[in-house]
């Protein structure tokens, strides 16, 4: 049988035991990457958990995580600390209290490898090699993720796609990939009429799917689903190392130290570009923005505690993008659900304008999130110039403003109970036609010309007046 002590005399792994001398005799069903803080889920007895630890941020982080595990009967945790120059001490401390063997894994050592040696000693241990199709499958664990994919529909004689939780493909090795919605979260595959589907579990709250183009699938393709997950998981290493590269361009776009102009050519993005916000009540932000995003050429960051992409405005940028979106986040919806979503969009601006866009991206966000849809996207240009200015005056002032300019009339109306206030909005609204208005309210049209001559005397103002009528039809949207 596979034990634990058999990984730490495996010598490609160089493998170190941190803590657990006394449990080294558990046996090992299989092996199972996560980077998720919670991993109760998807971890079972016997496997050996493989993290990169990027789900600790602070100590106090490895508490829950070790005792999901513990809790599980998992046989131990395999972990690389390159992200936190080592492993943290409270990890070691965590493994050490709930009884759960640590091995350090070598910084420089690919998870991929780390899988295919686990992998062979397990198939070994069996008392059979892997199949010939593991083996050329394995192959290609390290490779492009098209590469791995093709190699995969070979093996299994059928096409496979990756998809995401938005529904995109990110890959595939045919025309016609099946829907992300056909997903069934709740179970470990999903066989849709001549598709099978599996969730790609791992560090990410959005999972990537894996589908095949037939309803019957074997271990096989439990085993590139696995080899797809570290795939995405070297893509997002790429990405990170980029976006370290563009916060330069953030701290300076949050008025921060740094020359704007500078940091913006730093990035190499186009001379036009757009502002993509997204904000959430949780720190999901920058992974649906990383994924709504994925198809442009786009840096990405924080500005504040919202999510930010500064993306280039040429012809990839589709001009139904906040549609897209839209029905992307729905489709996440539906396979983990999601809270209160806002995403705004500013621009297009070149780097003089650039940080009117962001503000008009932040305002279009705050928009999106007083509309009644939890999952709001809206575009600046799509909110009128009056809105969008009052959008991004303080509560307060709006609220004192609001008060100052209506206050006698808003008294007026809930001491006699009339509605003066509507009729104020809608003859505004009719570009001051007492015959439009009045016909919108159904009152006659001098009945309509009495009620406005009321409110401008209890305003104290002259409602025929158009930089008064300004002055207070923005009071109304305040």
């Amino acid at each position: 049988m596979t034990l634990v002590r058999t990984l730490l005399e495996i010598p490609e792994l160089r493998l170190r035991l941190r803590t657990g001398s006394a449990l080294l005799g558990r046996e090992i069903s299989r092996i199972y990457v996560t980077e998720l803080p919670d991993p109760s889920r998807y971890v079972s007895a016997g496997e050996v958990v493989l993290t990169g630890l990027l789900w600790w941020r602070q100590p106090g982080d490895a508490e829950p995580f070790v005792a999901a595990l513990a809790r599980a009967g998992v046989a131990a945790l395999a972990a690389s600390g390159a992200d936190t120059e080592g492993i943290p001490d409270d990890v070691v401390r965590a493994c050490a209290q709930h009884r759960i063997p640590l091995l350090e894994v070598p910084s420089d050592l690919s998870f991929a490898v780390v899988t295919e040696r686990v992998v062979l000693a397990l198939a070994a241990d069996r008392g059979r090699e892997p199949s010939g199709a593991r083996k050329r499958l394995l192959t290609t664990a390290e490779a492009s993720l098209p590469v791995l994919l093709h190699q995969g529909a070979r093996e299994l004689g059928a096409p496979c796609w990756v998809l995401s939780a938005t529904g995109r493909v990110v890959a595939g090795t045919a025309p016609d990939a099946p829907s992300a919605e056909w997903l069934n979260p709740e179970r470990e595959r999903t066989v849709h009429e001549r598709y099978t589907l599996l969730p790609v579990r791992g560090r990410f709250r959005l999972p990537w799917i894996l589908a095949v183009g037939s309803p019957e699938t074997g271990d096989l393709a439990d085993e590139l689903a696995g080899l797809v997950g570290l795939a995405r998981a070297r893509a997002e290493q790429v990405r990170r190392t980029a976006d370290r590269a563009a916060e330069p361009l953030f701290t300076a776009l949050g008025g921060g130290s740094g020359d704007l102009a500078a940091a913006f050519a730093a990035t190499g993005r186009a001379e036009s570009v757009r502002v993509v916000l997204v904000r959430t009540p949780d720190d999901l932000a920058a992974e649906l923005l990383a994924e709504l995003v994925a198809d442009l050429s786009a840096s990405t960051g924080f500005l504040g505690e919202d999510a930010c992409a500064v993306v280039d405005a040429d012809e990839r940028w589709p001009s139904d993008w906040a549609t897209m979106a839209r029905h992307g986040l729905s489709i996440v919806d539906h396979l983990v659900g999601l809270p209160r979503v806002s995403v705004g969009i500013g621009g297009p601006a070149t780097v003089d304008g650039l940080r009117g866009a962001a503000q008009e991206a932040r305002q279009a966000a705050e928009v999106a999130s007083r509309r009644p849809d939890p999952l709001g996207v809206v575009a600046g240009e799509d909110i009128a110039v009056h809105r969008l200015l009052v959008a991004g005056a303080p509560d307060e002032l709006r609220r004192s403003v609001r008060a100052r300019v209506l206050g006698d009339l808003l008294a007026y109306d809930a001491a006699q109970g009339t509605d003066l206030v509507r009729t104020v909005r809608v003859f505004l609204e009719c570009s001051s036609s007492p015959t439009a208005a009045a016909k919108a309210l159904h009152v006659h049209v001098n009945t309509l010309r009495y009620r406005i001559a009321r409110a401008s005397e209890l305003l104290g103002l002259d409602l025929n007046d158009f930089p008064t009528q300004v002055d207070v039809y923005l009071a109304l949207q305040a």
